[in-house]
């Protein structure tokens, strides 16, 4: 895309900087939305709501300690972080904990589902905003692929069994399940890429000029 940066670092145009930002801000407001439909929340958030459950934290500020400790954890994978990585570890979590105070809490079933739903495609639409930023993975990612770099575990296996195992253990602490949960693992990936066959026809030359570009980079 236009905006995205040619490698993942420590640096970044201002059109950049503003679309990883905002992807992650907008992936905190989706997060939101699900959690005051009381639907069921994404999975990590299951286990974030789980801890703020038994502990002083909010939603966000858990996820925000979650994160970080997924980080940790990429020290023996030998994985590198970069500017986007740290930056999903504090603006969705920041911005879970602000927009759910702005985001309806309705009572009434189909509004709920339907918050839900909208919550399910704002993800989508923010982590294609993310992905093509291209400023490298958010810590889950990262530690998905790290252990699949390092182990050799095919990584649609490492995902699965990631994400199941803190899932049961965010219901077993207390998180919301439901519904929307299993509405999500469905639909989010086709809500991705249909908001990146969209860019992509938004504009229709950028990966080729994207690709020549880091070409020419390395080359030089």
């Amino acid at each position: 895309m236009p905006w995205s940066a040619p490698r993942p670092g420590w640096s970044a145009r201002p059109v950049t900087l503003a679309v990883l930002l905002g992807g992650l801000w907008l992936f905190g407001v989706g997060e939101a939305a699900l959690i005051n439909s009381s639907l069921g929340n994404t999975p990590w958030t299951v286990f974030a709501q789980g801890i703020a459950n038994h502990s002083r934290l909010d939603i966000g500020g858990a996820t925000i300690l979650v994160s970080a400790l997924v980080l940790v954890g990429w020290i023996p994978l030998r994985q590198v972080p970069s500017l986007g990585t740290l930056a999903n570890v504090v603006v969705v979590g920041v911005s879970i904990d602000v927009m759910r105070h702005l985001v309806p809490q309705p009572d009434a079933v189909p509004v709920r589902a339907l918050q839900a739903a909208a919550g399910i495609v704002t993800i989508g639409v923010a982590s294609a905003l993310y992905l093509t930023a291209n400023l490298g993975p958010g810590p889950r990612d990262g530690w998905m692929t790290g252990i699949h770099r390092r182990l050799g575990y095919p990584i649609a296996s490492v995902r699965l069994a990631i994400e199941v195992t803190v899932l049961v253990v965010g219901v077993v602490l207390g998180g919301t399940f439901g519904v929307a949960t299993v509405a999500f693992a469905l639909l989010v990936g086709y809500c991705l890429a249909w908001t990146l066959r969209l860019f992509a026809r938004r504009f229709p030359g950028a990966a080729d000029e994207h690709h020549r570009g880091h070409v020419s980079s390395r080359r030089a």
